[in-house]
Parts: structure tokens; C-alpha cells; sequence
């Protein structure tokens, strides 16, 4: 009889554990398909970001909400090493909140758009904004849904580039899993280049955990921890917040999950510790980060019971390769941290999983009750042009400052010009 992740599907479809089982575990298959699409479709994209890499004060930034803005969030430290220049992770939510702050330097932006969807109000506003405000502005779509209103918008425009990912990383389940990952790929192969190699190397190392650490996984939600705490520094810090964010999710908030960077552990955040604490710590691929995360693993060894810390590293020291406590991700212990989340996050996905499952939560639909949805629903969209705000020296500034006849003059040529 075969299994996925260890389970019957038959019990977990019985669980409503189904879709989630099946989508953390296609991901191998789903990144492989993704690395095929990029090396077919890369001269296109090429062509479209070419000229715009080609200027010197080109910003580009990464958006997106809830695991979406995290997905920029692990991007955008190894694109700006790669790319050398400024590459900036600015939530979907804050750009809609606040577009003048945000778009404060009315210079030439690549707003590269992350969205599982593309039908939730701020993914569909926040390029609209940026488009609105900033003089010259471009956009690179990433998305799983070609019928969301974000692809349809920007299917047709000159200045927009959509990336459509496989129809598999359109999760049906709650949780983004194969969509974050699906998206972080496809993110860092437009921006960085197309690398086969290195897809295949991530795709092996998640099979790997896929059929080694369901157990382990299982074995840890049996404990009863009520508090989880996710540790990443650089772009694991986005890592970690994702695999925060799994937690609360999966178990519909019955256990708590805090996300932080090895050295702001210690700024008071530390506090979360307890006997019913489970802690994950990422551990970089740069040697130097790599050290802080080591210090932290050795203070936690100090202060909690050993088998409350779990390790997860593509590095071989002391702990990787102990079923317990030390996970090590094979064969990705050279590559940056952005691509190291690839794999990384099966282990937390596992974890938000069990979690669930223990708790005797649904983790395809955690909130039968829908007081949380898998499309954000409720947020009410306010038009900019209008507003007031104090000293018009930049283009955003004159949007808001108002005309010889009285009206917002800026706002109505830019309205035209969209």
C-alpha cells in the first residue's frame, strides 16, 4: 500500500489532512517543474528585466502578504548580494497602509509581486499604489493563479512581466506550502538566472527529509508543546517567520508561535522560553552568520532540556544527523540561504502538520468556522488621491497637494495616465 508521509491516505483524507499532506510532498516534483519552466520561458523574462538591471538606481522591491511577504523577505538578502544593489522586502499590508512611506523616493522601482491567488485586496492595491505614486514604475508578477484579478491586470501591460507557477503550487489547502516554495524559486531563478544544478540538489535534499522526518516530526507534536519558537538570521529570518506562521495556522492558534534572529533572541524575546517550549533553530550557510546561530543553539543547550532544542543545518557539526535533534538538509550545505529555505521549511511544514494532527485540529480547513479565510476577505480598499499630507517635493507628495484651480492636480494626470 503506498503512503505519503508516512500516512494512509485514505486516514489522513479522513482527518482532513489530505490536500496538506499531498502538497508538502509534491514539492520536489513542483520545484523541478518550476527550474524546467525558467530555463524555457528565461529569455522572455530576461528580456523584460534587462534593461531595467541594466540602471544603477533601479530599487526593487518585494511584495507580498502573509507568507507572500515572507517569500520576499528570504529573497531579498541573497538578490541583493547577488544583484549588488538595493533589493527591499516591504509587505503588500504596509505599502497599502502607508504608499507615501514606502514610495518615499520617487526613483525608478521593480515591484516584483508575490501572491498565491492574486484575489486578496491588498495584493491586487499595492501595485496600484506603487503605479500611482512613483513616476517610472515596473512589475514582475509571481503567482500560482493565472485567473486571479493580479495576473489579469497585468497580462497586458507593457511595463508588467507575469510569472505563472505550476497549477500544483495553487495550494487547495489552507496553508501555503508548495505556493512558498514554488515562489521563492521561481523568484530567485528570474532575478538570479536559471540553475538547474542547484534545483535539482534542493529537489534531492527535500526527498530526503520528506521520507526521513515525518517521525521525527510526529514524535515532536506528541510531546505537547505548547509554545513553538523559530530562530533564522539573514534571509532565514524570513524562514523562520513562515514556518511561525505554519504553526498558528495549522493548529488554529492553540499553540503559539513567535519568530525572531538569533541575536534579538536575546532582547527579551528569550522570555517565551518554558518546560512546554519546543525551539527550531536555522543555521546559516555563510560561515560568519553561521557563528551567532551556533552561539544561541549553545546558550539555549544551557538553559532548556536538550530534547526542546531541534537544529536544522546543511552543515555536518555536532548535532546534524541526530534523529532527535540535529536535522541535516543533504547536499546543500554550499548553497545560499535563500535557496537552503527551500528545503528547510519541509521541516517546518512537517512540524505545523503533526502539530495539528496532535491537537486534533483539520489542517486543511483549520477554521471550519471561517473566522479566518485561505483568500483574505474584509479589507476595504481606500482610494489615495485626496488625502492630505505637507510638503509636495516629490511626486508623491504632489499627488496629495492640490492644484492652482484647487483640485489634486497630480492625481488626476497620473489617474490618466494609468
Amino acid at each position: 500500500m503506498s503512503t505519503l508521509l508516512g500516512h494512509d491516505p485514505e486516514h489522513l483524507r479522513r482527518l482532513g489532512a489530505l490536500d496538506t499532506s499531498r502538497e508538502i510532498a509534491q514539492q520536489p516534483a513542483v520545484w523541478r517543474q518550476i527550474g524546467r519552466m525558467a530555463a524555457e520561458s528565461g529569455t522572455t523574462t530576461a528580456t523584460f528585466l534587462k534593461p531595467l538591471l541594466e540602471r544603477p538606481e533601479l530599487r526593487i522591491v518585494l511584495t507580498g502578504a502573509g507568507t507572500s511577504a515572507y517569500v520576499g523577505e528570504v529573497l531579498a538578502p541573497a538578490l541583493r548580494r547577488r544583484l549588488g544593489r538595493r533589493v527591499e522586502a516591504v509587505a503588500t499590508t504596509d505599502i497599502v497602509a502607508d504608499p507615501l512611506a514606502c514610495f518615499a523616493e520617487d526613483v525608478p522601482t521593480l515591484l516584483v509581486s508575490f501572491a498565491r491567488s492574486g484575489d486578496s485586496p491588498e495584493s491586487v492595491t499595492a501595485p496600484e499604489l506603487a503605479t500611482e505614486v512613483l513616476t517610472d514604475c515596473w512589475h514582475l508578477v509571481v503567482t500560482c493563479n493565472g485567473q486571479g484579478k493580479l495576473a489579469r491586470q497585468h497580462a497586458d501591460r507593457s511595463t508588467s512581466q507575469v510569472l505563472l507557477l505550476p497549477e500544483a503550487a495553487n495550494d487547495r489547502g489552507f496553508a501555503m506550502t508548495s505556493s512558498f516554495t514554488g515562489m521563492v524559486l521561481a523568484g530567485l531563478l528570474a532575478l538570479g538566472g536559471p540553475d538547474d544544478a542547484l534545483v535539482e540538489r534542493l529537489a534531492g535534499a527535500a526527498e530526503e527529509l520528506l521520507t526521513t522526518r515525518p517521525a521525527a516530526a510526529a514524535d515532536l507534536a506528541a510531546r505537547g508543546y505548547s509554545r513553538v519558537v523559530y530562530l533564522g538570521s539573514g534571509a532565514l529570518h524570513g524562514l523562520a517567520r513562515e514556518s511561525a506562521l505554519k504553526v498558528l495556522e495549522l493548529t488554529a492558534g492553540r499553540a503559539v508561535a513567535l519568530a525572531e534572529t538569533a541575536l534579538a533572541f536575546r532582547h527579551g524575546p528569550k522570555s517565551v522560553l518554558n518546560e512546554q517550549t519546543l525551539v527550531v533553530s536555522y543555521e546559516s550557510n555563510d560561515p560568519y552568520t553561521s557563528q551567532y546561530d551556533r552561539d544561541m543553539v549553545a546558550e539555549l543547550l544551557r538553559v532548556i532540556p536538550e530534547r526542546n532544542l531541534v537544529t536544522v543545518t546543511g552543515r555536518a557539526g555536532r548535532r546534524a544527523g541526530d534523529d532527535d535533534n540535529g536535522w541535516l538538509l543533504p547536499d546543500v550545505g554550499d548553497v545560499d540561504d535563500a535557496a537552503l529555505a527551500l528545503p528547510a521549511v519541509i521541516c517546518a511544514q512537517l512540524i505545523g502538520l503533526h502539530f495539528s494532527l496532535a491537537l486534533g485540529c483539520t489542517p486543511d480547513n483549520p477554521f471550519p468556522g471561517g473566522e479566518v479565510n485561505r483568500v483574505v476577505q474584509g479589507a476595504i480598499m481606500y482610494p489615495l488621491a485626496g488625502q492630505h499630507t505637507a510638503g509636495p517635493t516629490t511626486p508623491a507628495a504632489r499627488l496629495h497637494s492640490p492644484g492652482p484651480d484647487g483640485d489634486r492636480a497630480y492625481a488626476g494626470s497620473n489617474a490618466t495616465r494609468r
